[in-house]
């Protein structure tokens, strides 16, 4: 999945839920959730800096 601000791979996991690997814009990271929520998906963001510290996480 690909637009101007993200791209990301989408992996089937066991659980139901999506897993998305990838780069996002931090100042657009909400909007991949509401994009998400929109067509009703269980998911769990997590956006990390450069040195791989978890900055935000949303799970729904």
């Amino acid at each position: 999945m690909e637009t101007s601000w993200c791209q990301v791979e989408i992996d089937p996991v066991e659980n139901s839920d999506l897993l998305l690997n990838g780069v996002v814009d931090p100042q657009r990271f909400h909007e991949l959730a509401v994009l998400l929520h929109r067509f009703g998906l269980r998911y769990s963001l997590e956006l990390y800096d450069e040195d791989d510290g978890l900055v935000r996480e949303i799970h729904a």
